[in-house]
């Protein structure tokens, strides 16, 4: 295509979703736009192209274009900065220093954590019928002076909070793209500096919203987000990392100027009217974010932004709502998810047979558009059941569908259940593992293990699809990890019950929330396990539909009140109040009553749920699976880890050799044993204890004897520590020799009666012994030998007085020496 090439594409869909300003939202190529619904593209000298028609899905507009913004300038920004205070520190937004060839950038600050976001826009690809925005959200390990861990130093694919945070991005950023746009967009947001006591997430969120708010992309509105924490009590704003590890709450909103349009939210059981004020503390806190967003674009000179005029009404879809709407009604209402798609297939391939008959006359309107009117028709039918107070499968706006639970379903699991409501199943499998099975986390803050998982499996045949088998993606990421937030709040700590724990839902069927199905199975199979939770967590979500100024909220939604309704708020929680938090939704945020009602409509569906799920099981097993193994926990001196491991491992090997269970050593001093053999595990247990615990007087060692002297016998009551046992101390009788009552290698029961100055162990066997019974005395000493005459009556003829008869200084004792027989 020659330099300047211009080339008009004809449009090929009704113009329901058409939206057209010119120089704005139009994909890079697009200049202008022609009077007569025709695009104007100038394209790059090097991509080649020619006028095609291009096909229209779902009542999306799609245009054909230069899939190359090759060349493309953007608009002069100048450079500028914004502060604003915020929480304990200073917010602060910059643009037009860094990455000026990105159609929007802005660099994040607070405190000493930056994250730098770049936004760019693509062209449109033929036959796309849905918007193709890409968030990549990626922290650089040198941005904390850390090296990426194991033998490739580069980072990889992203890790678990990486895809969150991506998610997290998405969610508010979507919703506020102009209805019919599908130019490809992308957020790239890099964390390029963190000090470890703030998080880069909600940075990201503000920099893709700043960062789209400066760009010439059509976004409707920026919006503000903020993390908000509540310690003793009271609410903290931009916690730091310390702070939430006392606070009671973890909250993101995401909010425009008008409404709430993104929450993330996980708690320890605070109540629904305490949610809902910390929500709105949070929404308040975005307005101070919008406005210095505003601010920003102001001060970089790029004045007030152009967007695209409301887009006109698709007469095809009227025309089938006049004649065809009251059949589609009818259709719609069938019941059940399987033959209620197979009635509206068949509606459908009626209607395109109409429209398109067979013959060689050209047919008035394409396939694409009669099944994006039919689309347009299905929502507004939709819309108008659900607001009359109905519900397409016939329960009202707070009905639930059936519950019902089973548990231990698998024999040789450590716990399982199954949970389904309606048409949504979940098998959830619960494992219970040793300290070595804990998963360790990388990241820019210090390496930490976690003790408790949540693995969400989506498999397309439990929604009766044929797709590609691919390693778990963002949805299944994000719904499992929902889902072990939610019940994070419950799982006994380990010093309780000192299992690794990890829940696996497999989804096999899906109607609706499948997340919150996982939520309620995981709480089944934890105490089909025996693990001792707090209490039981449930969850449901809540819809809503809104037109102007009237709305309803449906609560337990199911597939086409998710896809076509406004919203998708998933709440879980326990009998005493919420755990976890979700908002998803389609328009650009909801008021304050809104998600009041919500959160107190889930409330009353929870609570019912629960009540279900009691009467299947109403508390947790009193004994672990036998499958399961046996853990105790223990916490040692630090000082002696080394003595338990032994030079080289071999005392800790010995242990576990010998006695079949597994020692796993922490650096803090706790030790975990475990072993399917209870018996091997106490074993292990006491020779732990033996030989770490420290030396107490009147504690009570069963030691060995490892040495015999005239004096006593040296008696081992640890590895590697000994004490003595006097002669006097081995019986409650004479001991003449100390081999008439101990030998080596004599195991022993002894007390430590003293520990002196210098450490050293005084024991006794005699303290644990039975007092001699009465007139028994001390037992027969051994004969004497003949001693002599001791002089009678033993008065004057031992001598007088005793004085001088003595020997003087008694230093021969000669006085005494005829009496007693002594030399």
């Amino acid at each position: 295509m020659p330099p300047g090439y211009v080339r008009s594409i004809r449009l090929v869909t009704q113009p329901a979703k058409v939206f057209a300003t010119p120089g704005v939202g139009l994909g890079a190529g697009f200049s202008e736009v022609s009077p007569s619904n025709t695009w104007v593209s100038r394209c790059p000298p090097d991509v080649g192209g020619h006028p095609t028609d291009v096909p229209e899905a779902r009542s999306a507009l799609l245009l054909t274009s230069c899939r190359s913004t090759e060349g493309v300038k953007s608009v002069p920004v100048a450079h500028a900065s914004v502060e604003i205070p915020l929480g304990h520190g200073t917010l602060v937004l910059e643009t037009g220093k860094l990455a000026k060839q990105a159609h929007g950038a802005v660099v994040v600050r607070y405190e000493g954590t930056i994250v730098l976001v770049a936004v760019v826009e693509g062209g449109l690809i033929p036959g796309r019928d849905f918007f193709p925005l890409q968030v990549e959200y990626r922290e650089r390990t040198y941005a904390a002076g850390k090296f990426p861990g194991g033998f490739i130093k580069r980072e990889t694919r992203p890790s678990t909070k990486e895809t969150l945070t991506s998610r997290l991005i998405d969610r508010p950023s979507r919703p506020l793209f102009p209805v019919g746009y599908v130019n490809e967009v992308q957020i790239h947001a890099t964390v390029i500096s963190a000090d470890k006591e703030n998080d880069a997430d909600v940075l990201a969120l503000i920099g893709a919203s700043a960062a789209l708010h400066v760009s010439h992309i059509p976004f409707l509105k920026p919006y503000g987000a903020v993390r908000l924490g509540r310690v003793n009590g009271h609410f903290v704003v931009v916690p730091t990392f310390s702070q939430m590890e006392e606070s009671d709450l973890d909250l993101i909103v995401a909010g425009t100027d008008e409404a709430v349009c993104m929450i993330e939210g996980f708690a320890r059981e605070i109540p629904e009217a305490e949610a809902g004020d910390a929500i709105a503390e949070a929404h308040r806190q975005c307005q101070l974010v919008i406005k210095g967003i505003h601010e920003l674009r102001e001060k970089a000179g790029l004045g007030p932004k152009e967007l695209p005029p409301a887009p006109p009404a698709d007469e095809l879809a009227e025309e089938l709502y006049k004649k065809h709407g009251a059949e589609f009604r009818e259709t719609y209402l069938t019941a059940g998810k399987k033959a209620r798609n197979t009635a509206l297939d068949a509606f459908k391939d009626r209607i395109k047979g109409h429209y398109q008959p067979d013959g060689d006359a050209p047919p008035k309107y394409t396939p694409a558009q009669v099944s994006a009117a039919i689309g347009t028709l299905r929502e507004r039918i939709f819309r108008e059941i659900t607001l009359s107070g109905t519900r397409i499968d016939g329960r009202g706006p707070k009905d639930i569908r059936n519950v019902s639970c089973e548990v231990s379903v698998l024999g040789r699991t450590h716990g399982s259940a199954v949970f389904q409501r309606g048409e949504t199943q979940a098998l959830v499998v619960a494992t219970l593992g040793t300290v070595g099975d804990e998963q360790r986390v990388e990241g820019l803050q210090e390496e930490y293990s976690k003790k408790f998982m949540l693995d969400y499996n989506f498999p397309s045949y439990s929604v009766g699809e044929c797709k590609p088998i691919r390693a778990p993606g963002r949805r299944e990421i994000g719904h499992g990890m929902l889902a072990e937030r939610s019940l994070k709040a419950v799982i006994p700590p380990g010093a309780r019950f000192p299992y690794t724990l990890r829940l696996v839902s497999e989804i096999l069927e899906s109607n609706g929330s499948s997340s919150m199905a996982s939520v309620c199975g995981g709480t089944l199979a934890l105490m089909d396990a025996g693990v001792p939770i707090k209490r039981p967590v449930a969850g449901i979500s809540v819809g809503l539909v809104m037109e102007k100024d009237k709305h309803i909220l449906i609560t337990d939604i199911q597939g086409d009140e998710d896809h076509y309704g406004d919203m998708d708020f998933k709440v879980a929680g326990t009998q005493k109040g919420v755990t976890g938090i979700q908002l998803d939704i389609k328009i650009d945020g909801i008021t304050e009553p809104i998600y009041r009602g919500a959160l107190e409509q889930a409330r009353e569906a929870r609570l019912a749920i629960l009540k279900t799920m009691l009467g299947t099981l109403n508390a947790p097993r009193k004994d672990i699976s036998p499958w399961a193994p046996r853990i105790v926990s223990m916490r040692i001196n630090p000082e002696k880890i080394g003595l338990l491991i032994g030079p080289g491992g071999k005392t800790i090997r010995a242990i576990q050799e010998e006695t079949g269970a597994k020692i796993d050593v922490v650096d803090d001093g706790t030790v975990s044993i475990a072993g399917l053999d209870g018996q091997g595990v106490e074993e292990a247990r006491r020779r732990v204890e033996a030989l770490t615990l420290e030396v107490k007087v009147g504690a009570i060692y069963d030691g060995k004897v490892i040495s015999i002297k005239e004096f006593g016998a040296f008696v081992e009551i640890s590895p590697g520590r000994d004490g003595l046992c006097h002669i006097s101390e081995l019986d409650t009788g004479y001991v003449g020799r100390v081999d008439d009552v101990v030998k080596i290698g004599d195991r022993i029961q002894v007390k430590v009666i003293a520990i002196d100055d210098q450490d050293r162990v005084k024991l006794s066997r005699k303290a644990l012994l039975p007092p001699p019974a009465e007139g028994e005395g001390g037992g027969d000493r051994p004969p004497r030998e003949d001693r002599g005459d001791r002089g009678g009556d033993r008065g004057g003829d031992r001598g007088g007085d005793r004085g001088g008869d003595r020997g003087g200084d008694r230093g021969g004792r000669g006085g005494r020496g005829p009496h007693r027989g002594r030399d």
